[in-house]
Order: C-alpha cells, then structure tokens, then sequence
C-alpha cells in the first residue's frame, strides 16, 4: 500500500461493518480526508438521497472530534450532499483509519435545506447509554454540534474550512 492510500474501517457494535481503500487528501495531524468511491454493493435509496455505483465521497475523520462528515458527489461532479456520522474519533494508524459508528447521523442537502437528524431510535435502543455514559452524552453532543453548524450561513462547510 502506498503511502497516499488508507484503508477506512468502519466498526459498529464492536464488529467490523465495512472495509475500503481510500486515497488520503489531507491530514493536518487531527482532520485525515480522503476520496473514496461508493463502497458498498448496489444502489442504497434512503428516500432522501440515493447512493449508488458511481458516486465519490470525500470523507473527514478526526481524531478529536465525536464524528465525521462525508461529502458526497455524483461521478460526474455534481454535490448531493452531505452524510454525517457520529462516531467515536478516529484511530489512524499503521495504513488505516477505524472508526466506530455510534448509530446517529446527520444528512444535509446540498442546497442546505434538509437537515435531517437519522437513527435516534437505533442509538436509543444501543444502550450505550447504560454502557458507556460518557461516550453517549459524546454523542448526542456531536449529533447537536453538526446539527447547529449545518444551520448556520456558513453549513457544513465551515467545519471543513
């Protein structure tokens, strides 16, 4: 592996969800982004957005921050928007960074107007609030930090800028 690609983990419930190679964009020794293409198999309709064959993601981890934020572009150029998740701050080591998804995320619109608030029921129903206190007020923490920038003039955007 060169040392421009990355291997992004992603781990939830304390199992492995997805592997894929990246290429790294950026890393100023907290934020690491990379370009990625669409990693899983097929077309993911959300209702709100669809994913598919084709599409390319840039993707911001940090290894401070309570989650990362995904832009996500058609194959030819065009934004969707973007796909947040909260996770635990990323570990970047040896050709990989691993992140472990907390269950909630945030999708904004590319035009910013729809911020939608995802998966408060599956972080609910995770118990990691009985478990792990700490990293659920985390969590709720972060969903509410990405919620408030995404409504701000500057969006999303500015947490990258």
């Amino acid at each position: 592996m060169s040392v421009q690609e990355l291997t992004v983990v992603l781990v939830k419930g304390g199992r492995e969800k997805i592997r894929y190679p990246a290429a790294r964009v950026a890393d100023d020794g907290d934020r690491v982004s990379v370009r990625a293409p669409w990693a899983a198999e097929g077309v993911r309709d959300f209702g709100f957005v669809r994913f598919e064959p084709g599409d390319v993601f840039v993707e911001h981890f940090w290894r401070t921050r309570w989650y990362a934020v995904k832009e996500v572009w058609t194959g030819d150029g065009v934004l969707k928007g973007w796909y947040c998740d909260v996770t635990r701050p990323a570990v970047v080591r040896d050709g990989e960074i691993t992140v472990e998804d907390l269950d909630l995320d945030l999708w904004v619109s590319a035009d910013g107007a729809s911020v939608l608030r995802l998966d408060e029921d599956e972080f609910a129903e995770s118990g990691l609030a009985a478990t792990d206190p700490e990293a659920a007020a985390e969590a709720v923490r972060a969903l509410d930090t990405l919620d408030e920038q995404a409504r701000t003039p500057a969006g999303l955007p500015g947490l990258l800028s």
